[in-house]
């Protein structure tokens, strides 16, 4: 029996969310729900509370890191830092997962953050032959692209934290928290083996891509292992959410790291949202055309809701802007092709293999007719609304050269 289908009446959201949500007999739903305690806690008691947490970590001998960021240049990074530096006076490691889709945007902005906050950092290149293997698996098996970046960025600070002995790792926001209601800020959830697996690698943890049937091994995967509980307990590795601490804007926070620390942002052709993934030509390219293909929404939506919440856009405009952007080109896919060894015809088999029927309907040989949400209701089709992102730079590559910079050279 199909169960129907509830949208928010506030948000874009509804309950065939991927990570799942609840809408109420007012119609409001759980997102929407949780994201009204922005308005409610007392966030000074709740930062009191932060820092009460992260004094019991410093290093009393001063010899080693306080705790762990893992951080890519792009996304809430340069706040991170900002707010674990500067306000809860603490020594970090910096650590970040080499996803190979760089954009030298992201290798500019990367260098930029550890030299503005005097960081030092760690830098995880896996070896690009295993990680293609495994691309060409997770695309075929998952149809995911990035199903490494999200594995390697999820472990290497927990494997970090356990080799180094810095048993406290700080993160941004939950996802599961902002997008869908998951949890009350109150509950003040931590990182979990559990979560990393259930939503961030899609159920799939890394020795399962080990198969019969396929090329990969257990020497492909080892780099992606989460440590034993047993590691973990002996050095106490707990990782936390700024979230749940302080009242996360993603907009008002990126903009004033733009004007102290010259965060360089970038336009989308996928999106109205100049701040996130400038470090990657894969997120809002193909990985965002993905996304449509399997759920039926994309990132826009995402940042929509989220600007919704925020009240910086009336639900009307939201929805223009989604229609806007949510089918619009993607730009890097033959980068992405150059780089896995493919031919763009095979890489469109594998994406018309990954669209779910629920949300496309096939009308010929090639051919696909977009059957979801197709907000029928609304009347203008392109009006933007007030919201004003800044736009400091943009995504480019040598079309000479025609590949992924996987190593930069640092900045300046």
């Amino acid at each position: 029996m199909i169960s129907k289908i509830n949208s928010c009446i506030r948000c874009l959201y509804d309950t065939s969310h991927p990570l799942g949500l609840i809408v109420d007999q007012q119609g409001l739903c759980s997102g929407c729900k949780i994201h009204e305690e922005k308005d409610k806690l007392d966030w000074n008691f709740r930062l009191d509370k932060l820092k009460n947490i992260v004094k019991n970590y410093k290093s009393k001998s001063q010899k080693n890191y306080d705790c762990i960021i893992p951080v890519t240049g792009a996304n809430d990074n340069y706040y991170i830092v900002h707010i674990v530096k500067n306000i809860l006076e603490l020594n970090p490691l910096l650590v970040c997962y080499n996803k190979y889709f760089n954009t030298p945007l992201g290798i500019r902005n990367l260098a930029n953050l550890r030299i503005k906050f005097n960081c030092d950092i760690l830098i995880q290149n896996v070896n690009p032959i295993n990680v293609k293997k495994i691309t060409q698996t997770t695309i075929r098996e998952l149809g995911s692209v990035y199903w490494h970046v999200l594995a390697g960025h999820t472990v290497f600070p927990v494997q970090t934290a356990v080799r180094y002995k810095i048993p406290l790792i700080i993160w941004g926001a939950h996802q599961g928290l902002e997008q869908v209601g998951m949890f009350s800020h109150k509950h003040e959830v931590e990182m979990s083996r559990r979560y990393r697996k259930d939503h961030d690698l899609m159920s799939v943890e890394p020795e399962q891509l080990i198969s019969i049937f396929d090329n990969i091994n257990e020497e492909d995967i080892h780099q992606y292992l989460y440590p034993d509980d047993l590691s973990l307990n002996n050095i106490g590795v707990r990782g936390i959410y700024l979230g749940n601490y302080i009242r996360w804007d993603p907009k008002a926070q990126h903009e004033k790291m733009i004007k102290i620390y010259n965060y360089l942002t970038s336009s989308f052709s996928r999106t109205f949202d100049h701040y996130d993934y400038t470090d990657c030509y894969v997120y809002m390219d193909l990985h965002d055309k993905i996304k449509i293909f399997k759920h039926g929404y994309s990132k826009v939506t995402d940042h929509a809701c989220r600007e919704i919440r925020h009240g910086r856009l009336s639900r009307e405009a939201a929805i223009n802007l989604v229609k806007k952007h949510r089918f619009s080109e993607t730009k890097f896919e033959e980068l992405f092709c150059n780089w896995l060894g493919i031919k763009p015809k095979g890489l469109n088999f594998l994406l018309d293999q990954i669209r779910n029927e629920k949300y496309w309907y096939q009308t010929g040989d090639k051919d696909w007719k977009f059957i979801g949400n197709l907000y029928k209701n609304n009347k203008n089709k392109y009006s933007q609304g007030s919201i004003n992102f800044i736009n400091s730079s943009q995504l480019k590559y040598d079309e000479y050269e025609d590949i992924y910079i996987t190593v930069g050279k640092g900045y300046p």
